[in-house]
């Protein structure tokens, strides 16, 4: 009796610092998030969305960021997605299971923690400097497609993983071919799941700043990106280039280009969860 009470004591404390970390911890991001709409939401307006970088802070604005951002994001996905997905679908519908196998396995998954500094001076080696692409769009989308890569194919394996095998066998049972199975049946049944690691790994990349630094992207670019092979900056170094600087009109400019990249994270955390939840819904009919 008194080891079970002891366990249920311990059950309770510890459920209670968890309780406790969770409200302290959404009490602090609550803090950080009106702190920055509190300095930022006045200078939002067109023209600061689509004015260029200026030495004046109040003729300063985020075209060139916002729109390298756009870039950098859409040659990604494309890069990224169908390799990242592909890999995901071999891994785990069509490769054998055996050591060399596991050994993959344990390497993509410790790749999803490598910091992304790395990425970037692999990227700076392979794409800047080795294919000559120098501090282009096309090298730092490379370089990300590289850092989300790992992201995708884990959460493609753990999708086709909650699968049941009896969708499988029921698809092989009227006589459908294994890629038939894994088109038609497999494949929408885990669309949702899959859906969200895309998401999720886009998410991180958008919020990068490390790798494409390393790879030569610029803190101040007096033009709009208007092909892959143009240099650029992202929202990220802009933010990073007027919250470095004294002036507390900077510092203005910079909570403002946090709000517009937060809002960018959420929209497309949003487009994520309508999406899972139409194909959760699809499948269940």
């Amino acid at each position: 009796m008194n080891k079970i009470k002891a366990n249920r004591l311990k059950d309770s404390a510890f459920r209670y610092v968890g309780i406790f970390c969770t409200l302290f911890g959404i009490v602090i991001l609550l803090i950080f998030i009106g702190n920055i709409l509190f300095q930022g939401l006045s200078r939002i307006d067109w023209d600061f969305l689509t004015n260029l970088p200026s030495r004046r802070a109040s003729k300063a604005g985020i075209l060139t960021a916002w729109t390298g951002t756009a870039w950098i994001l859409g040659l990604t996905a494309l890069i990224g997605i169908p390799i990242g997905v592909s890999a995901g679908i071999y891994l785990q519908e069509y490769g054998k299971k055996n050591r060399l196998a596991s050994i993959v396995e344990l390497n993509i998954a410790n790749l999803a923690g490598v910091p992304s500094i790395i990425y970037g001076l692999l990227g700076l080696e392979i794409f800047a400097r080795v294919m000559q692409l120098g501090g282009s769009l096309l090298a730092g989308a490379l370089t990300l497609s590289l850092l989300i890569l790992p992201i995708i194919i884990v959460a493609t394996r753990e999708a086709l993983k909650a699968v049941p095998r009896s969708l499988r066998e029921a698809s092989f049972g009227m006589g459908a071919t294994k890629w038939q199975t894994i088109w038609y049946q497999v494949l929408p049944a885990a669309a949702g799941g899959i859906l969200t690691g895309i998401i999720l790994a886009l998410s991180r990349a958008v919020g990068e700043t490390a790798p494409l630094i390393v790879i030569g992207a610029l803190a101040y670019v007096p033009f709009v990106a208007s092909s892959p092979m143009d240099e650029f900056t992202v929202l990220p170094i802009q933010i990073f280039n007027w919250v470095s600087r004294p002036q507390e009109e900077f510092l203005v400019n910079g909570a403002a280009a946090i709000i517009i990249l937060l809002l960018i994270t959420f929209v497309m955390n949003g487009i994520a969860v309508y999406l899972r939840n139409r194909w959760q819904k699809k499948v269940s009919w």
